[in-house]
């Protein structure tokens, strides 16, 4: 997926469009299934004034509820930050929390979230839980979770580098992502190359044609059909 990644000039201007938007210009140029490849289910952006996030996925799952993944694997945390480390940002980690529907700790702190900002993460989307989060917010590091949690429990990386299914949604590693606060789009590899010019074509046909004619006095049916 790496050779088809878009520019860090690309990524940018994608960020100036909220998710919805993103998703009209995507509908128009897939030959996916429109109704899969985002969150099925409701999320929460905790940081909704840091905008839109847009980066590549690096994938964990975790069980925060199980004392015995620490002992299973002391290295585990090494091992996982390695793999991030090796991926090419900006990255997005998406952490599918095993315990769900329960919520036992949470994976993302302040921490956490300073780690991965230095290891070239610009957020997080995960099904379970996170804490800290104007200190998160203060590193830069955005976070779309289910809910908060007081505690981290035993939250260990399980298995990294893997799909994982959050929210309803598959998403694989390397896919590139973009979310915001009405949640989140994962872009098949083959669509990546021209999402941009679709979005780009979308958005201006709403603003030149469409919406300009639905607020003309009085708007036409012909016009805005």
């Amino acid at each position: 997926m790496e050779d088809a990644r878009l520019t860090h000039s690309e990524l940018l201007k994608l960020k100036r469009w909220n998710t919805p938007t993103i998703y009209n210009g995507w509908e128009v140029i897939t030959k996916h299934d429109i109704t899969q490849g985002f969150n099925q289910e409701e999320t929460r952006d905790f940081m909704p004034q840091m905008g839109p996030m847009v980066g590549y996925a690096v994938t964990a799952q975790i069980e925060p509820s199980n004392p015995d993944h620490p002992k299973a694997d002391p290295a585990a945390w090494s091992k996982y930050r390695e793999y991030v480390a090796g991926v090419p940002g900006p990255k997005i980690v998406v952490v599918q929390d095993l315990d769900k529907p329960r919520v036992i700790g949470a994976f993302w702190g302040e921490v956490n979230g300073n780690i991965h900002r230095g290891l070239g993460c610009v957020g997080t989307i995960t099904d379970g839980a996170i804490r800290d989060i104007d200190e998160m917010a203060n590193a830069g590091f955005k976070a779309i979770a289910r809910r908060t949690c007081v505690g981290h429990a035993y939250s260990t990386p399980v298995r990294w580098g893997v799909d994982v299914e959050i929210f309803g949604c598959t998403i694989r590693p390397g896919q590139l992502i973009h979310a915001d606060k009405y949640g989140f789009l994962a872009i098949p590899p083959e669509d990546e190359a021209r999402l941009l010019e679709a979005a780009r074509y979308m958005d201006d046909n709403e603003c030149n044609t469409v919406i300009a004619a639905a607020t003309e006095s009085p708007a036409s049916l012909s016009s805005i059909s």
